[in-house]
């Protein structure tokens, strides 16, 4: 045992909330020796290890790079309040799980940008770290400074803290990185000649700092372009092209403790083609991409094997649409029923395939349904592309209240373009008809939970070009729902409206918010998105201080032909289709799923003639 982790075990932890989820050691992680180790890498989750553990992505990375022989990869979260204060008091530094190694020791620190606002941990971990904040400041013994996830499709606000954005999968990209790394090592590169060389060498790296942005008067950007030769003008999104090909873990780590998801999580498909136009990951990640039923069954029983689980959950971004799920349903349920093992998907889409899927989630615990209708009237729906209608939604439920269930939970966003209050209004009726459906059937109310979001315009979607309806706006519709849903067995979760105008300024932003974002950080913002810890004051502080404007990034209108600052990203779907989808959102026109109907010259895959462009 190192000297640090003695010190932290003897001294630290006994004094801290849950301190298991500091030790590591968990089953299934690993300890290499860094001896005899190419490339040692940490994989850095900007929240709480309970929040972490139960991304797939962190376990994906975390298997796919320990499995080669040159690299460690160990992992490290962010410490809540009362580790940090003694870290910090005993001048520790932010440490790995695996080995208890100072973060600055390791060649690459890469971060997973799940949600805007993790940002601000994101500098508290670097400066726990010892390493500067400012990407500009770092000295040759620094590591590199990654990060990738959803949110490295719109990257700018984080340009002046990462060295190096990887945009898109990373099964795809990381593995090509270590390479280039282990590359320059050989080659004794300064950091910034290896920051140069791996831009230039791999299609998905974007390095913020060798890009010069321009802006007119009205502060749009005028122009975004390579700062020196060699760098792409549009950085690509990787994607991974057979999903049964591509790196799964069968052996996922077991956490000491609780976290927000203790199960197996298989993914069955990536992508999806439904065309939502709100939806950043419906748009960035086509197309689909299935696994075979006999591909899922053999990584479900692996996992099983090694993990003990009593829970599977079946995850895609549209479930529904896997074009094997009976199939697959029909084996899930011969095999892990008789083991008391129960299956269960993250969200249904609602069709007319819903009143069949009850029946084939034969669970054994049945937990609540869930469902997002996302609008409650049918011209809504039709405005942001989903096709669903309240007929295929009561009888899908009618069916499930009868084989069981008695809890639907429910997902709404208001805010929406062209909403109106009798939109609003629907979401209280179709509750309550909800909840009389299970009354029709067994005699009693159900159970109905519904959870709803403001709506917040995402990058590389046809809703880029709205603003966001103001904090007002959305305590009135909050206030108003509170009024009209007054059924005891219906509960109604809002999401905090500052918090999501504090998200909506970060996912359509520039690189000039990351002076409100290291402001906002030394004003003592962190862990945002917990209610607990949330300040919106300090970050209206924060945008006073620096003299920037917040309302220029979410309530404007922006101009058909503005050029944002995401346009030198990538990700297949080019912005003339995300033109066209916006239009016909103004007559409320449906385009349908390119896999049962036409294509719709999106840009996504080889059969668009728009293929060729997308990199324009």
């Amino acid at each position: 045992m190192n000297a640090l982790k003695l010190f932290v075990k003897e001294n630290i932890l006994p004094l801290v909330e849950m301190p298991g989820q500091y030790i590591g050691g968990e089953w299934n992680s690993v300890v290499k020796t860094h001896t005899y180790a190419d490339i040692k890498i940490a994989l850095a989750f900007p929240d709480t290890y309970s929040i972490g553990m139960s991304h797939l992505g962190i376990q994906i990375l975390y298997g796919l790079l320990n499995e080669r022989k040159d690299t460690v990869c160990e992992r490290v979260f962010a410490p809540l309040d009362d580790m940090e204060s003694l870290m910090r008091k005993h001048n520790i530094p932010l440490f790995s799980l695996e080995t208890y190694t100072p973060l600055r020791e390791f060649d690459i620190i890469g971060f997973s940008l799940q949600y805007e606002l993790s940002y601000t941990n994101i500098l508290n971990m670097l400066d726990l770290s010892e390493i500067p904040i400012m990407a500009s400041e770092r000295r040759e013994t620094d590591p590199l400074i990654i990060a990738g996830g959803p949110s490295a499709i719109a990257p700018e606000p984080l340009s002046d803290f990462i060295d190096i954005f990887l945009v898109g999968d990373g099964e795809e990209s990381l593995p090509q990185l270590i390479e280039l790394c282990k590359d320059t090592k050989q080659k004794n590169l300064s950091r910034k000649e290896k920051i140069i060389s791996i831009a230039q060498n791999l299609e998905n790296a974007y390095a913020p700092s060798f890009y010069e942005v321009t802006y007119h008067q009205d502060n749009t950007v005028k122009e975004i372009r390579p700062g020196i030769s060699g760098l792409p003008l549009t950085v690509r999104s990787a994607s991974v092209k057979d999903l049964n090909k591509t790196y799964c873990p069968t052996r996922p780590i077991v956490p000491y403790v609780k976290t927000i998801h203790d199960r197996i999580t298989i993914e069955v498909m990536r992508g999806c083609t439904q065309g939502c136009r709100f939806c950043q990951a419906g748009m960035s990640k086509r197309p689909t991409r299935p696994r075979t039923v006999e591909n899922i069954l053999n990584l479900v029983e692996l996992c099983y094997a090694h993990t003990g689980h009593n829970e599977i959950s079946l995850a895609s971004l549209s479930i529904s649409d896997y074009p094997f799920l009976k199939q697959l349903m029909e084996q899930m349920n011969r095999i892990f029923s008789p083991r008391y093992v129960n299956t269960s998907f993250p969200s249904l889409r609602i069709n007319e395939q819903l009143v069949l899927l009850p029946s084939m989630l034969n669970t054994v615990r049945k937990s609540g349904l869930t469902l997002a209708p996302e609008a409650a009237t049918q011209s809504l729906r039709k405005i942001i592309n989903k096709n669903i209608t309240d007929e295929d939604l009561y009888k899908g439920i009618g069916e499930a209240f009868r084989q069981g269930w008695n809890l639907v939970k429910l997902y709404f966003m208001v805010g929406l373009p062209t909403e109106t209050d009798d939109d609003i209004d629907a979401i209280a009726r179709l509750a309550y008809n909800i909840s009389d459906l299970k009354r029709d059937i067994s005699g009693s109310f159900g159970r109905v939970n519904i959870s709803i979001a403001p709506f917040v315009p995402k990058a590389h979607t046809p809703f880029q070009w709205h603003p966001m309806v103001t904090i007002q706006r959305i305590k009135e519709i909050r206030n108003k729902l509170f009024d009209r849903i007054r059924r005891k067995c219906i509960h109604v979760k809002f999401h905090n409206a500052e918090r999501s105008i504090l998200e909506g300024i970060f996912a359509r932003g520039d690189r000039r918010l990351g002076k409100v974002i290291y402001q906002a950080w030394q004003n003592g913002c962190k862990f945002d998105a917990w209610e607990e810890h949330f300040h919106f004051e300090k970050w209206m502080a924060a945008f006073q201080k620096v003299g920037i404007d917040w309302t220029f990034y979410v309530h404007r209108q922006r101009e058909d032909h503005e050029v944002f600052p995401w346009d030198n990203i990538s990700c297949g779907v080019a912005k003339s289709f995300l033109m066209r989808e916006r239009q016909k959102s103004f007559t409320e026109e449906i385009t349908p799923d390119c896999r049962t109907a036409e294509c719709p010259e999106c840009g996504s895959c080889a059969r668009s003639k728009n293929f060729c462009k997308i990199a324009v």
